[in-house]
Formats: C-alpha cells, structure tokens, sequence
C-alpha cells in the first residue's frame, strides 16, 4: 500500500488552498481568473551621492542580456537618496533561482566598476536562490547528522551493536513508510514542503522511544531470569501497552492542529498522525518479531567498556532518594525554576515570517531590507482584487482615478499603484505600498484603512464588483486572525482528549488532572526560554539569527501540540511502570520510587536522543527552524530532568494513595491492566525480578 500510494505523487497545497479571510478570498479569484503567470522579478539597488553612472551602467549591462527579459526605468526613493532599476527574467519563473547567478555576477561588476556608490541586487529568483542553497545545505547536514548522531547516542546506552541498530532502522523506515502513505492521504489534504521535515522530526523522535522502551524491558526481563518468550510476553503487556497508548495520545495531540482549518496545520497534522501510528504499528508488530528471531542476540557485538549487564542508575537513584525525603521542598523548587523560565512567556509577542529570517548577514538580506526602507511599495504592496463583469471602460478608470486620490491622501499607502487586468477583462489587481516594514503595526494599520475605507468606497462604485485586499500583509493579518479563533478549540481538544486517556488507561482522575498539568508546566517553560533567546534577541550570534521581535507566528501553536504529544510519551511509559509496582500492592512511595528508578535509564537515553536530533534543527538557516529545534530540545530536556526526575515524583509522594483516586460513579471504567501476566511455564517471578530495583 505504501508503494501503491507513493507511486501516484504528493499533491501539494496551492497559495489560495493556505489562504485564509478576505485575503484569502483574494487570492482565489486571482488563480481562478486566468491571468498569464509572472516573469521572475529582481531588482538593483543604487545608493550613493553620485550614482548616475552607475545606474546608466546597471540599465546599459542588463539590457539585452541573455536571461533578462526587460529593464524597467529607474525609481528614484522619495528621499532622493536611491535609484531602483527593476527588471524581469526570461524563462519559466519557477526554475528563475537557477539562472540568476549570472546575473548577480554582472551586477557584481558593475559595483567593482563604481566603488563609490552601492550596487547591488534582489529579488523573487535570488531570494528563492539564497532560501534554497541554504536549506539544502542544511538539510543535507540534518539528514547526514541525525541518524548517525542517534546511532551513537543508542551505541553508548545499549552497548551492543545489533540493540542500538533496531531502533534507529525501524523509526527510519517508519518514516519512509509514512511519506510513502502521505502522498495517498494528500489527494485529501494537499500537503506543503515542511511537511516532511516535521514527519522526519517526530518520527525519528517517537520510533526510537518506542523501540527503546520495548527493547529495554526485553532486556531487563531476561537479565532477570525470565525466558526468552516470557520476556517478549511481559515486555509485550507492558511496554507494549504503554507504546499504543502513548502513541494513540500523540496522535490525539496532532489531530488536533485539523481544528486551524489551515492548509499548512493540516498537512502537519496528516504527516505526523501517519508516522506515529507506522511507528506504533512497527514497535508492536516488526519489532516483537525481530527480538523473537535473534533472542540473546540483541545483545550481539558487543562494545568493551559501554556494555553493562545493568543499568543501575545510581544518579537517578541518588536524586530520587533526596526527592522522596523532602518531597514539599523538592516540588517547590522545581516549580520555582519551572515558573522562572516561563515568566518571559508573560510578554509573548507574535511575528510573521520576513526576508531576515533568512540568513540575516547575507548580502542579498541586507539588500532586500534596504529596499524595503527605501522604496516600501516594491517589496511589501498590498493587492486589491476587483472582480467585475469587467473591469475596462470608464466606471471602472473613475473608480481607479477615486482609489489614486483616496490613496494619496490616506497618509498610509504609497506609490506607484499599478494595475494587471486578466485576459478576459473582469478581474483586476491593484498593487499599492504600504507605510511600515509590511509586517509591523504601522503596515497592519494601514491595510485596515485599505479594506475599511479606501478599497470599498472608490471600487464599490463598480456594478458587480467583489473587492478583497489581499497581499503578504493582509495574508499575515489573516493567518494570526484564524489562529486566535481556533486556539480555544485546539487546547480545549488536546487537553480534553488527553485527560481522557489517562483517565482510562490508569483509571484515576488525579494521574489524569497531574499529567496534563505537568506537561503544560513543561510547554510553559519552553514558550519562556523562546522569548528570552528570539525574541529578546539573546545568543544572536551563536545562534546565527536576527531578533524580529517576537516569535513566528505559527510557533506557539505548534509547539504545544508536539510538545504536549511527545511529551506524554515519557508519562505514559514512567506512569504504567509506576502503577504496575502499585497493582502488585507496593505502597504508593515505594511504587514511584522502583517505576522512576527502573526507567530512569531509558528515559535519559530517549530524551537524549530527542534533544540531539532537535538540536540539529537550530543549525538550519531559517530563524522558524531554529525556534523549533532550540523550543523543542529545551522542552524535552526540562521534562526529562526536572518534571519527571523531580517533580513528577515529589507531587505523586505527597500525594500517597490520593493518586489512585477514581469517584464511584466512574468504576464502570474498563479496566487494563499494567502487571505483567502469570509465568505460564516456570515459577512466578517475584517482584524484585519483574522491577528492577533502585
């Protein structure tokens, strides 16, 4: 079925499919009205006292010249300190980016001819250039990093070649087998290019943890004496148990982005959603498969000096011994640092995506801002779309002649505004600039007053005509009004949901309401700490990136949701642990201690895995990416270390028998079971040989 559903192509998402609102709206009638497709366009920037020459030099150069299909005249900035010369390329517009180079380096001469004044270059062909290079080299480096940086990290942990290669080759061909599946799934959802660096993300991340939990215990099981098929079979009813339902939670969490109705989140939420539940389906079916077939193999080859025939912990151990002694002190120092990290999520600002996200020293950057600066209708324009039952003749030319005049004198928009009709003369798209850098308040005012006032009142006067205003402004405006509205529904879903899973899966209604405040204590955390380095500008050079100000826009959403999903991997499987000690009758301190204690080896070797594959995200070129992978390593070491180490313990020790809670009226609940089955076979083990101890 995978390679039946790779075989057909990806479908991928249109501008208008990620459009939302008024622009939205816009851009649909734009790709429905048949208008020719653009030339790539680029731009040359002059700045200097004297600068004739140069410009003279720019327009004489790029006339003519193969590749070049026309040379625009000269814009003069409206403080007279710049020149722009814009011209179109020749070609197809979307291979542009692989013939502009050329061109940069003719312009590049034409700066070393005139020192004295700047020239130099921008636009759509050498930013697609810059964005891809730079993308592709980055993650041709994630790609060639992650696997062998995860390989390394399960080598140290299991000390045994064949142990360390099982997880890694099942999450990778999870991940394959899910991109396999998604071009069938995108003939419902067309999917967009993060797609599957986001499925490449979680299912490296939740297809080692998974395999690492079932190994692990297998292993335990074994050293303790059990059989090789007993092992498989407790391993099975347990960390197998644990694998479905953290993976159903997960999967619960994602879907939870189809509540945006955004083309983008969408797409997120079908890629995500089919990798886990490949890699759930490989955990619990490939993987019991592979271990029956090797046995005592798993442990094949052996490495001198990382092979341990256990895993004591004794680091673990020794925090959790301070922790259950002093549980109220422990639980009010960790939520102290908890709260001290999330604090700068109090001044949580958004942002929408900009040319300086990218590689912010580039020339090209440096360029396109200053263009920007100087001439703020070519490269931030808002578009109004008319649609008409034609948009020729004089009704028309005296609403446009009423839009110049009301323009002109909103104070807000800027010239030029030109006009493109479609072929068959009933849409028309008017470009006008905006006051702003396109993407601050100032901009955002200024396409209210567009769509409030200026666009209604002088193209309403058109018989039957539509007016939406649209463009990369207004697309923002749009997107961040779409995301306020669904976000009460998408934490209500994922919380809710969530809460009823535990609530069955351990029948309690305080592990339900403790795990789903844990893990919003961890996203907290996360939120602060990406305030504190992007958005108050911390790290910028280490980091290689430039504070825009806030946080980009879609970040905070999706975080939570992968944040919440994966994070509830580590609960789950710490938590059936801790209630299988319980259900053997343990005292409820005593079951904590022996379920941290036992998987506290696990836990770190997963969460170390997760942090350094997220961590390979912060070295890509897009400030986007390195939220992600700075938000989501910092998130994952926080909630392996201080939630589940400290905290997760101290609560549920004052707690005692209280976390076993569940009203009356809820014992009609199923009940699952979380002690390994009887030994058929043999003698039954005791507890000291099914739990490893402290």
């Amino acid at each position: 079925m995978t390679i039946l559903s790779g075989q057909i192509g990806t479908r991928e998402a249109s501008s208008s499919d990620q459009g939302h609102g008024e622009s939205g709206r816009a851009e649909k009638i734009v790709e429905q009205a048949g208008f020719p497709v653009r030339p790539a366009g680029e731009m040359v920037l002059i700045q200097g006292a004297d600068r004739d020459k140069a410009v003279a030099d720019v327009t004489k150069t790029l006339t003519g010249r193969e590749g070049v299909a026309g040379v625009a005249d000269p814009l003069v900035s409206p403080d007279g300190n710049s020149t722009l010369v814009p011209f179109t390329m020749s070609g197809d517009p979307e291979t542009a980016k692989d013939r502009v180079l050329p061109l940069l380096d003719a312009v590049a001469d034409v700066q070393a001819r005139h020192p004295g004044v700047l020239v130099a270059e921008a636009g759509d062909a050498s930013g697609s250039k810059l964005i891809g290079d730079a993308l592709d080299e980055g993650l041709t480096r994630l790609s060639m990093l992650s696997i062998p940086v995860s390989l390394g990290i399960l080598l140290v942990a299991f000390g045994a070649v064949v142990a360390a290669v099982l997880p890694v080759g099942l999450a990778v061909t999870a991940v394959v087998a899910a991109i396999g599946l998604l071009a069938g799934a995108s003939r419902f959802a067309p999917t967009v290019d993060e797609t599957m660096h986001v499925m490449l993300l979680v299912g490296l991340a939740v297809g080692v943890d998974y395999c690492l939990f079932y190994i692990r215990r297998e292993r335990d099981e074994r050293r303790n004496g059990a059989d090789p098929h007993r092992a498989l079979v407790i391993a099975a009813q347990t960390s197998g148990r644990s694998i479905w339902i953290s993976g159903l939670t997960v999967i619960v969490a994602m879907a939870g982005m189809f509540f945006t109705q955004d083309a983008t989140f969408t797409s997120f939420a079908v890629g995500t959603i089919l990798v886990v539940a490949t890699a759930v389906l490989g955990s619990l079916t490939v993987l019991p498969a592979l271990l029956s077939a090797l046995g005592d193999k798993v442990d094949a080859i052996k490495i001198p000096g990382l092979y341990r025939r256990r895993n004591d912990g004794r680091v673990w151990n020794a925090i959790l011994r301070v922790v259950l002694a002093k549980p109220l002190i422990s639980t009010i120092v960790a939520v102290g640092v908890l709260a001290a990290l999330a604090y700068p999520m109090l001044d949580l600002r958004t942002k929408g995506e900009s040319i300086e996200d990218v590689s912010p020293n580039s020339a090209i950057v440096q360029t396109y801002v200053k263009i920007g600066e100087a001439f703020p209708s070519e490269t931030v324009p808002a578009e109004v779309v008319v649609q008409a039952p034609t948009v020729r003749g004089p009704q028309f030319d005296a609403a446009l002649a009423d839009f110049r005049t009301a323009a002109k004198a909103s104070g807000q928009l800027l010239e030029p505004i030109d006009v493109r009709v479609n072929p068959a003369g009933t849409v028309a798209v008017v470009s006008v600039g905006l006051v702003g850098n396109g993407s601050d308040r100032t901009s955002e005012s200024a396409v209210d007053t567009l769509r409030g006032r200026v666009a209604p009142d002088a193209f309403g006067q058109v018989p039957g005509a539509t007016v939406a205003v649209g463009g990369d402004t207004a697309g923002s405006m749009d997107f961040n009004q779409r995301l306020d509205e669904s976000l009460p529904w998408v934490f209500g879903f994922v919380l809710g949901l969530a809460f009823l899973l535990l609530l069955v899966s351990f029948r309690s209604v305080v592990v339900a309401i403790t795990g789903v405040v844990l893990n919003l204590l961890s996203v907290a955390a996360a939120y602060g700490m990406l305030v504190f380095v992007f958005q108050y500008g911390h790290f910028e050079s280490f980091l290689q990136f430039k504070s825009g100000g806030g946080i980009t826009n879609w970040m905070p959403l999706f975080l939570f949701i992968i944040l919440f999903g994966l994070s509830m991997d580590y609960h789950v499987f710490v938590l059936s642990r801790i209630r299988e000690g319980h259900d053997r009758g343990l005292p409820t301190r005593q079951a904590v201690s022996q379920g941290i204690g036992s998987t506290a080896g696990v836990i770190t070797s997963a969460a170390v895995v997760m942090v350094a594959v997220f961590s390979l995200f912060a070295t890509l070129p897009l400030t986007a990416t390195k939220e992600l992978g700075v938000g989501l390593a910092a998130a994952v070491l926080l909630d392996a270390t201080i939630i589940r180490a400290v905290l997760l313990p101290a609560v549920m020790a004052l707690l005692g028998e209280k976390n076993w809670y569940l009203p009356r009226w809820l014992n009609w609940l199923p009940t699952i079971a979380h002690e390994p089955p009887p030994a058929v076979t043999q003698e039954p083990a005791t507890d000291r040989e099914l739990i490893p101890t402290a």
